[in-house]
């Protein structure tokens, strides 16, 4: 399960990062170290632009795409899958991630694994680790990142849920949220938590954007955790459970929260 992580890149970073044809962001985020479900995120996706928005323009990134063609573009999402036939929003606070091993067959799933895949830009994420066999105390919330601390890119779906209790015209009639990928944890990261996000290698960033590429044998090769071998994990401080708290600290390394020994009858 990925159910916290960080997000701290500005706007501008990504769109050279992920080497982003149209600026899609009308209000860029503040930096992000403790992301939780519901929260507003930013999402690299690539989708064949309306006219208008595929026309020159003077703003940079925005008027960077060829005319008629699909173009890969960043645009701020809401965590928490949404999908087009949910008669609320209230589902997406339970539609975080999606299992790898079953993405193509859920049906809440499995139309935007065809067609609607995304990258989700984070420095890290987030995992508790129980205390010891005969031990008791708080999780040990880590950190796993890149060495480098470099950019991650979650595989991600996306969705438009559409409210019709407003006109097409409102631009509050369309909400896009997005889903995080995960599959099993390997190795080291395994004995924190049995679950992770799924990255996405730079290589295969275009593959699994490409929204005419609905091959589910091809999409499930881009799945393979190879990216895993290349993380490292640290101890966090314990101010990373509440999701008041954010800042930098909250990724530093820490001394782990020492455990005492479990109590027996009458303890």
């Amino acid at each position: 399960m990925c159910g916290r992580y960080a997000s701290a890149r500005s706007r501008i970073e990504l769109l050279e990062q992920f080497a982003v044809q149209r600026d899609a962001v009308d209000e860029p985020l503040m930096p992000d170290y403790n992301v939780a479900p519901t929260k507003p995120v930013y999402a690299v996706l690539t989708r064949q632009p309306r006219d208008e928005a595929a026309a020159p323009q003077a703003d940079g990134p925005r008027g960077g795409a060829a005319a008629g063609g699909p173009v890969r573009e960043l645009r701020v999402v809401r965590w928490g899958l949404v999908p087009s036939w949910a008669k609320d929003v209230s589902i997406g606070s339970r539609m975080i991630n999606a299992r790898a091993e079953t993405v193509s067959e859920k049906p809440a799933f499995r139309k935007a694994f065809a067609r609607r895949r995304c990258l989700l830009p984070a420095d890290g994420y987030y995992e508790w680790q129980q205390p010891p066999a005969g031990t008791k105390g708080p999780k040990q919330p880590y950190f796993i990142c890149r060495p480098d601390h470099g950019v991650l890119a979650f595989a991600g779906l996306y969705e438009i849920w559409r409210d019709r209790s407003l006109p097409s015209e409102d631009p509050g009639a369309w909400l896009w949220t997005a889903a995080v990928i995960t599959t099993t944890a390997p190795d080291e990261l395994g004995e924190i938590h049995d679950r992770m996000p799924m990255v996405i290698d730079r290589p295969c960033w275009a593959d699994w954007l490409d929204p005419a590429n609905s091959d589910a044998g091809d999409l499930r090769a881009l799945l393979a955790p190879a990216a895993a071998h290349g993380l490292t994990s640290y101890p966090v401080s314990l101010a990373v459970n509440s999701v008041r708290n954010n800042g930098p600290e909250l990724i530093e390394q820490a001394d782990p929260v020492p455990a005492g020994p479990a109590g027996g009858r009458g303890a």
